[in-house]
């Protein structure tokens, strides 16, 4: 994808529209001499006369690097966003020639600096296609936005990764994760669901399962923004749809516990393994007679950083002692605790697992996701399921005051009378 507008900046011809002031004020423009341009508007020429193309003497003292003259027709009055027939500002075209010097003082005079042509280019797109280093930094520090895509879909990463411009691409990226942890380029596309660079990448990489530091992969990131075109691309590049990163999370998990319904449902039409299971730790608190702690440590790599969701299951005191594994979270357990109910039905529609053990029902009643539990309980739920510690989904809610799930349990048949078994945390 390229642009060009050689045929738009051509020297201005005479025409039944312009009459010969107009044209040699252009041409005056056009050759940087200020003391004629001037002249020719001290003689009342208009500033912003423009030949057929739409390109006024702004412009045309843009394209061709005569920073004084763009100063003295600003000064003067001329519209620093002014467009030509294409759309294009004087920063397009000064971005375009590489004139670095009279991008950064457009840009101080208030140009718009993601304007966008008819096709959707942008400043920052036409310097990546046009390899100017300099102004495709200057644009990235002053607020250009990388991730608008033209109308055919490219962004400026992908017109820089198409034309093997590498410093560019390298310059993009960097900026992309500046202050942040470095993540690879897929993944950064992944984020944003940039298809085109994404293909380009896999082009030169075959790997669709780079991973980042914390194991993640661009289809867990994908997942997690919810976005269905590149993780289709991804797939289709050979992306496992299960692949396992730290403390067993799939990009099922990921969607699941976002709410992302379409990804849940792309991810579960390609095969992935509806009752995966992520590993949970439990820890039994010392000194504490009544119960088991649960904790579960969900750990998922943001976009732009690594962090670790911490989600204390059933209690949020802090803990310390035993420490044990058991098997832990499916995508269901991961989608009832965020009360996303959407994914919740579309999961139990395709036939996810209620388990046993700490159910999801037990998590709808401890963060009184409503909606959640009675879709649960539509589906056949065990209302009187039992944790190891005895605990039923009614002494969940019970324990976390959420009265009207009790009462919704009690309503669906829920014995208030069922005692727990207390587990002394000597035994």
């Amino acid at each position: 994808m390229s642009h060009s507008d050689t045929e738009e900046i051509a020297v201005p011809t005479n025409s039944k529209q312009e009459n010969t002031s107009n044209t040699s004020f252009l041409r005056a423009a056009r050759a940087g001499n200020i003391d004629k341009v001037l002249e020719y508007l001290k003689g009342g020429v208009d500033i912003s006369t423009c030949n057929q193309n739409g390109l006024n003497a702004l412009h045309l003292a843009a394209k061709e690097g005569h920073l004084d003259l763009v100063q003295e027709l600003l000064d003067r009055g001329a519209a620093v966003d002014s467009a030509t027939k294409k759309g294009n500002t004087a920063l397009h075209i000064a971005s375009l020639a590489g004139q670095a010097e009279v991008v950064k003082t457009l840009v101080k005079r208030g140009a718009d600096i993601n304007a966008q042509s008819q096709n959707g280019f942008t400043p920052l797109y036409m310097a990546a296609q046009e390899n100017h280093m300099d102004v495709v930094r200057y644009l990235l520090e002053n607020g250009g936005n990388q991730s608008t895509a033209t109308e055919d879909g490219f962004t400026p990463l992908a017109i820089a990764l198409q034309q093997g411009h590498n410093q560019v691409v390298s310059v993009l990226l960097e900026n992309d994760t500046k202050g942040k942890v470095r993540l690879p380029a897929l993944h950064i596309a992944a984020r944003k669901d940039d298809t085109k660079s994404a293909a380009l990448l896999l082009q030169n990489d075959h790997n669709a399962d780079v991973q980042s530091k914390s194991g993640f992969t661009p289809l867990h990131i994908a997942a997690h923004y919810g976005n269905v075109n590149v993780a289709t691309l991804l797939l289709n590049r050979g992306a496992a749809v299960d692949f396992t990163a730290r403390n067993g999370i799939t990009p099922l998990h990921v969607a699941s516990k976002r709410g992302n319904t379409n990804m849940v449902g792309l991810l579960l039409d390609r095969g992935s393994q509806i009752d995966a299971k992520t590993r949970v730790s439990v820890i039994t608190k010392k000194n504490h007679p009544k119960h088991e702690q649960l904790i579960i440590v969900f750990s998922m790599s943001d976009d732009r950083c690594e962090r670790e969701l911490n989600a204390v299951v059933f209690s949020s005191a802090q803990l310390s002692g035993t420490v044990r594994l058991l098997d832990g979270l499916t995508p269901l357990h991961c989608a009832a605790r965020s009360g996303h109910d959407g994914s919740v039905e579309l999961l139990l529609e395709k036939g996810a697992p209620m388990l046993n053990g700490f159910t999801p029902l037990h998590i709808a009643c401890k963060k009184n996701r409503v909606k959640v539990m009675e879709l649960l309980v539509k589906y056949g739920a065990s209302i009187q399921a039992i944790t190891e510690s005895g605990l039923t989904p009614i002494h969940v809610a019970a324990f976390m005051g959420h009265l009207n799930i009790v009462l919704l349990l009690l309503q669906n048949g829920a014995s208030p009378d069922v005692s727990n078994i207390v587990k002394s945390c000597s035994s």
